[in-house]
Protein backbone atom coordinates (compact mmCIF):
# COMPACT_ATOMS: atom_id res chain seq x y z
CA UNK A 1 0.00 0.00 0.00
CA UNK A 2 2.48 2.81 0.60
CA UNK A 3 4.08 1.46 -2.45
CA UNK A 4 1.54 2.66 -4.45
CA UNK A 5 1.12 5.76 -2.35
CA UNK A 6 4.77 6.53 -3.39
CA UNK A 7 4.04 5.60 -6.82
CA UNK A 8 1.01 8.14 -6.54
CA UNK A 9 2.87 11.09 -5.32
CA UNK A 10 5.92 10.83 -7.58
CA UNK A 11 3.05 10.52 -10.82
CA UNK A 12 0.72 13.62 -9.12
CA UNK A 13 4.23 15.70 -9.04
CA UNK A 14 5.46 14.92 -12.66
CA UNK A 15 2.15 16.26 -13.66
CA UNK A 16 2.12 19.74 -11.78
CA UNK A 17 5.81 20.08 -13.13
CA UNK A 18 5.35 19.93 -16.61
CA UNK A 19 1.54 22.16 -16.04
CA UNK A 20 4.04 25.19 -14.81
CA UNK A 21 6.50 24.06 -17.24
CA UNK A 22 4.41 24.21 -20.11
CA UNK A 23 5.06 27.73 -22.42
CA UNK A 24 2.56 30.32 -22.00
CA UNK A 25 0.09 30.63 -24.89
CA UNK A 26 1.69 32.97 -28.03
CA UNK A 27 -0.12 36.13 -29.08
CA UNK A 28 -1.65 35.76 -32.25
CA UNK A 29 1.09 37.62 -35.02
CA UNK A 30 -0.21 39.87 -36.44
CA UNK A 31 -1.10 38.97 -40.37
CA UNK A 32 0.56 42.11 -42.12
CA UNK A 33 4.34 42.10 -41.37
CA UNK A 34 4.18 45.72 -41.94
CA UNK A 35 2.09 46.60 -39.10
CA UNK A 36 2.67 49.12 -36.62
CA UNK A 37 3.08 46.11 -34.06
CA UNK A 38 6.06 44.67 -35.42
CA UNK A 39 8.05 48.28 -34.99
CA UNK A 40 6.89 49.45 -32.30
CA UNK A 41 10.36 47.93 -30.17
CA UNK A 42 12.62 49.90 -32.49
CA UNK A 43 13.55 53.32 -32.10
CA UNK A 44 15.78 55.78 -33.71
CA UNK A 45 19.30 56.52 -32.46
CA UNK A 46 22.29 58.67 -34.49
CA UNK A 47 24.64 56.59 -36.10
CA UNK A 48 26.68 59.28 -37.93
CA UNK A 49 28.09 61.40 -39.71
CA UNK A 50 31.03 58.85 -38.54
CA UNK A 51 33.97 61.30 -39.89
CA UNK A 52 37.50 62.01 -38.74
CA UNK A 53 37.37 65.66 -37.48
CA UNK A 54 38.31 67.36 -34.77
CA UNK A 55 41.02 69.15 -36.73
CA UNK A 56 40.45 73.09 -36.23
CA UNK A 57 42.30 74.65 -39.68
CA UNK A 58 41.54 78.17 -39.32
CA UNK A 59 40.41 80.90 -37.26
CA UNK A 60 39.70 84.27 -38.56
CA UNK A 61 38.69 87.40 -36.11
CA UNK A 62 37.05 90.55 -36.60
CA UNK A 63 39.71 93.37 -35.79
CA UNK A 64 36.61 95.50 -35.11
CA UNK A 65 34.88 93.27 -32.66
CA UNK A 66 37.19 90.49 -30.95
CA UNK A 67 33.50 88.76 -29.87
CA UNK A 68 32.97 88.11 -33.26
CA UNK A 69 34.96 85.65 -35.58
CA UNK A 70 34.84 82.77 -37.76
CA UNK A 71 36.44 79.16 -37.11
CA UNK A 72 37.17 76.55 -40.03
CA UNK A 73 36.53 72.79 -39.32
CA UNK A 74 38.53 70.12 -41.33
CA UNK A 75 35.16 67.90 -41.31
CA UNK A 76 33.23 70.35 -39.86
CA UNK A 77 32.04 73.02 -41.90
CA UNK A 78 32.64 77.05 -41.05
CA UNK A 79 31.24 77.97 -37.30
CA UNK A 80 30.44 81.63 -36.58
CA UNK A 81 30.45 83.41 -33.12
CA UNK A 82 29.21 86.78 -31.92
CA UNK A 83 29.46 86.41 -28.43
CA UNK A 84 33.12 85.58 -27.69
CA UNK A 85 32.92 81.43 -28.29
CA UNK A 86 29.91 81.24 -25.61
CA UNK A 87 27.86 79.93 -28.48
CA UNK A 88 28.35 78.66 -32.26
CA UNK A 89 26.08 79.05 -35.73
CA UNK A 90 27.14 76.57 -38.61
CA UNK A 91 27.15 78.93 -41.60
CA UNK A 92 28.03 76.72 -44.00
CA UNK A 93 25.74 73.73 -44.19
CA UNK A 94 24.04 74.66 -47.64
CA UNK A 95 27.25 74.87 -49.81
CA UNK A 96 29.16 72.19 -51.72
CA UNK A 97 32.15 70.87 -49.33
CA UNK A 98 32.19 70.42 -45.38
CA UNK A 99 35.93 70.15 -45.27
CA UNK A 100 37.58 73.24 -44.96
CA UNK A 101 41.35 74.71 -45.46
CA UNK A 102 40.96 78.41 -44.56
CA UNK A 103 39.01 80.95 -43.39
CA UNK A 104 39.91 84.28 -44.28
CA UNK A 105 38.26 88.17 -43.62
CA UNK A 106 38.53 91.03 -45.82
CA UNK A 107 41.14 93.47 -43.78
CA UNK A 108 39.08 96.19 -45.04
CA UNK A 109 35.85 94.93 -44.74
CA UNK A 110 34.95 92.29 -42.16
CA UNK A 111 31.44 91.37 -43.77
CA UNK A 112 33.18 90.15 -46.47
CA UNK A 113 34.55 86.38 -45.42
CA UNK A 114 36.89 84.23 -47.95
CA UNK A 115 36.62 80.21 -47.45
CA UNK A 116 38.99 77.94 -49.38
CA UNK A 117 37.69 74.13 -49.07
CA UNK A 118 39.36 70.85 -48.67
CA UNK A 119 41.52 70.53 -45.30
CA UNK A 120 45.29 71.13 -46.28
CA UNK A 121 46.53 67.77 -44.34
CA UNK A 122 47.46 64.43 -46.19
CA UNK A 123 45.88 61.75 -43.93
CA UNK A 124 43.35 58.89 -45.21
CA UNK A 125 40.77 60.73 -43.72
CA UNK A 126 41.19 63.68 -45.40
CA UNK A 127 37.93 65.08 -47.40
CA UNK A 128 38.17 66.93 -50.57
CA UNK A 129 37.23 70.72 -51.55
CA UNK A 130 35.34 72.30 -54.55
CA UNK A 131 37.34 75.44 -54.62
CA UNK A 132 36.66 79.08 -53.17
CA UNK A 133 34.06 81.11 -51.67
CA UNK A 134 33.16 84.59 -50.85
CA UNK A 135 30.35 85.87 -48.85
CA UNK A 136 29.94 89.31 -48.70
CA UNK A 137 26.95 89.14 -45.70
CA UNK A 138 29.17 87.61 -42.79
CA UNK A 139 28.42 84.35 -43.86
CA UNK A 140 24.67 84.37 -44.47
CA UNK A 141 24.82 83.91 -48.37
CA UNK A 142 28.30 82.42 -50.30
CA UNK A 143 28.97 82.44 -53.90
CA UNK A 144 31.68 79.94 -55.45
CA UNK A 145 34.27 81.35 -57.42
CA UNK A 146 36.08 79.02 -58.98
CA UNK A 147 39.46 76.95 -58.92
CA UNK A 148 36.78 73.80 -58.19
CA UNK A 149 39.93 71.23 -59.02
CA UNK A 150 42.13 72.56 -56.28
CA UNK A 151 40.26 70.05 -53.34
CA UNK A 152 43.14 71.53 -50.63
CA UNK A 153 43.23 75.47 -50.07
CA UNK A 154 45.92 76.29 -47.95
CA UNK A 155 45.17 79.78 -47.14
CA UNK A 156 43.80 82.76 -48.61
CA UNK A 157 45.53 86.50 -48.27
CA UNK A 158 43.42 89.93 -49.41
CA UNK A 159 45.89 92.75 -50.24
CA UNK A 160 45.19 95.10 -47.35
CA UNK A 161 45.80 97.96 -50.10
CA UNK A 162 42.86 96.72 -52.61
CA UNK A 163 40.51 94.07 -51.81
CA UNK A 164 40.29 92.96 -55.54
CA UNK A 165 43.52 91.36 -55.21
CA UNK A 166 43.63 87.94 -53.81
CA UNK A 167 46.20 85.14 -53.09
CA UNK A 168 45.13 81.71 -53.05
CA UNK A 169 47.44 78.83 -52.19
CA UNK A 170 46.59 75.42 -53.49
CA UNK A 171 48.05 72.89 -52.48
CA UNK A 172 46.00 70.41 -55.22
CA UNK A 173 44.45 66.91 -55.18
CA UNK A 174 46.19 64.64 -52.58
CA UNK A 175 45.32 60.81 -54.81
CA UNK A 176 46.43 62.19 -58.05
CA UNK A 177 48.66 64.79 -59.90
CA UNK A 178 47.62 67.97 -61.65
CA UNK A 179 44.07 70.02 -60.70
CA UNK A 180 44.40 73.51 -59.91
CA UNK A 181 47.93 73.31 -58.67
CA UNK A 182 50.37 76.21 -56.98
CA UNK A 183 49.49 79.60 -55.85
CA UNK A 184 46.95 81.74 -57.55
CA UNK A 185 46.11 85.58 -58.04
CA UNK A 186 42.95 87.86 -59.12
CA UNK A 187 42.81 91.32 -59.44
CA UNK A 188 38.96 91.47 -59.80
CA UNK A 189 38.34 89.73 -56.33
CA UNK A 190 37.67 85.94 -57.11
CA UNK A 191 36.13 86.74 -60.66
CA UNK A 192 39.01 85.18 -62.96
CA UNK A 193 42.34 83.69 -61.64
CA UNK A 194 45.89 83.49 -62.72
CA UNK A 195 48.77 81.06 -61.81
CA UNK A 196 51.59 82.78 -60.51
CA UNK A 197 53.78 79.88 -58.78
CA UNK A 198 53.68 76.59 -60.03
CA UNK A 199 56.07 74.08 -59.68
CA UNK A 200 55.24 69.93 -61.13
CA UNK A 201 52.10 67.77 -61.29
CA UNK A 202 52.38 66.87 -57.78
CA UNK A 203 54.04 70.36 -55.81
CA UNK A 204 51.09 72.60 -54.61
CA UNK A 205 51.69 75.76 -52.75
CA UNK A 206 50.81 75.06 -48.81
CA UNK A 207 51.45 78.15 -46.77
CA UNK A 208 52.06 82.01 -47.93
CA UNK A 209 52.48 84.94 -45.75
CA UNK A 210 53.10 88.83 -46.45
CA UNK A 211 55.94 91.24 -45.12
CA UNK A 212 53.29 93.13 -42.87
CA UNK A 213 55.02 97.00 -44.05
CA UNK A 214 55.03 95.77 -47.92
CA UNK A 215 52.02 93.63 -49.39
CA UNK A 216 54.35 93.35 -52.57
CA UNK A 217 56.61 90.72 -50.57
CA UNK A 218 55.56 87.66 -49.84
CA UNK A 219 57.08 84.31 -48.98
CA UNK A 220 55.60 81.15 -50.15
CA UNK A 221 56.57 77.41 -49.43
CA UNK A 222 55.93 74.52 -51.36
CA UNK A 223 55.02 71.35 -50.88
CA UNK A 224 55.15 68.20 -52.81
CA UNK A 225 53.39 64.85 -51.70
CA UNK A 226 51.22 62.00 -53.02
CA UNK A 227 48.99 59.65 -51.48
CA UNK A 228 48.51 56.41 -52.00
CA UNK A 229 46.70 53.90 -50.20
CA UNK A 230 49.80 51.80 -48.69
CA UNK A 231 51.77 55.18 -48.17
CA UNK A 232 52.14 58.61 -48.49
CA UNK A 233 55.25 59.84 -50.27
CA UNK A 234 55.50 62.89 -47.95
CA UNK A 235 58.16 65.83 -49.69
CA UNK A 236 60.57 65.61 -52.65
CA UNK A 237 62.67 68.35 -54.48
CA UNK A 238 59.77 70.36 -54.96
CA UNK A 239 58.94 71.52 -51.43
CA UNK A 240 60.71 74.80 -50.89
CA UNK A 241 60.65 78.49 -49.78
CA UNK A 242 60.19 81.11 -52.24
CA UNK A 243 60.17 84.67 -52.29
CA UNK A 244 58.60 87.89 -54.47
CA UNK A 245 59.07 91.11 -54.28
CA UNK A 246 56.96 92.36 -56.40
CA UNK A 247 53.48 91.14 -56.25
CA UNK A 248 53.85 87.41 -57.44
CA UNK A 249 55.18 88.30 -60.99
CA UNK A 250 58.71 86.75 -60.49
CA UNK A 251 59.89 84.15 -57.33
CA UNK A 252 63.34 83.53 -56.02
CA UNK A 253 64.12 80.69 -54.35
CA UNK A 254 65.61 80.59 -50.62
CA UNK A 255 68.44 78.33 -50.24
CA UNK A 256 70.81 79.98 -47.70
CA UNK A 257 70.73 77.75 -43.95
CA UNK A 258 67.86 75.32 -45.12
CA UNK A 259 68.06 72.37 -45.85
CA UNK A 260 69.62 70.81 -48.79
CA UNK A 261 68.23 67.29 -48.52
CA UNK A 262 64.44 66.88 -49.73
CA UNK A 263 62.00 68.66 -47.65
CA UNK A 264 58.00 68.21 -47.11
CA UNK A 265 55.30 70.25 -45.72
CA UNK A 266 57.07 73.74 -44.63
CA UNK A 267 55.00 75.86 -42.28
CA UNK A 268 55.81 80.03 -42.38
CA UNK A 269 55.61 83.11 -40.17
CA UNK A 270 56.41 86.76 -40.52
CA UNK A 271 57.07 88.77 -37.26
CA UNK A 272 54.55 91.62 -37.14
CA UNK A 273 56.83 93.83 -35.40
CA UNK A 274 60.00 93.55 -37.41
CA UNK A 275 59.73 92.36 -40.70
CA UNK A 276 63.28 91.25 -41.34
CA UNK A 277 62.39 88.46 -39.27
CA UNK A 278 60.90 84.98 -41.20
CA UNK A 279 60.11 81.65 -39.11
CA UNK A 280 60.07 78.26 -41.13
CA UNK A 281 58.97 75.01 -39.40
CA UNK A 282 60.44 72.41 -41.93
CA UNK A 283 59.77 68.58 -42.44
CA UNK A 284 63.16 67.93 -43.93
CA UNK A 285 64.96 64.08 -44.60
CA UNK A 286 67.94 62.85 -42.35
CA UNK A 287 65.80 64.61 -39.18
CA UNK A 288 67.26 67.97 -40.69
CA UNK A 289 64.07 69.55 -39.85
CA UNK A 290 62.85 71.83 -37.11
CA UNK A 291 62.32 75.30 -36.64
CA UNK A 292 64.42 78.28 -38.79
CA UNK A 293 64.70 81.98 -38.72
CA UNK A 294 66.42 84.60 -40.94
CA UNK A 295 67.17 87.84 -39.59
CA UNK A 296 67.54 89.66 -43.07
CA UNK A 297 64.45 89.18 -44.75
CA UNK A 298 64.96 85.36 -45.43
CA UNK A 299 68.66 85.62 -47.48
CA UNK A 300 69.99 83.48 -44.61
CA UNK A 301 68.47 81.28 -42.47
CA UNK A 302 69.31 79.29 -39.45
CA UNK A 303 68.33 76.30 -37.64
CA UNK A 304 67.15 77.47 -34.43
CA UNK A 305 65.69 73.59 -32.73
CA UNK A 306 64.48 70.25 -33.85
Amino acid sequence: MKKHFSLLLIFLSLISFFALASPPEEKEKPKDPFASETFSGLKFRSIGPALMSGRINSIAVNPNDYSNYYIAAASGGVWKTTNAGTTFSPIFEGEGSFSIGCVTLDPNNPFIVWVGTGENNSQRSVSWGDGIYRSEDGGKSWKNLGLKKSEHIARILIDPRNSNIIFAAAQGPLWGPGGDRGLYKSTDAGTTWKAILTVDENTGVSDLVFDPKNPDVMYASSYQRRRYVWTLINGGPGSAIHKSTDGGTTWTKLKNGLPSVDMGRIGLAISPVDNRVLYAIIEAAQKKGGVFRSTDYGANGEKRSD
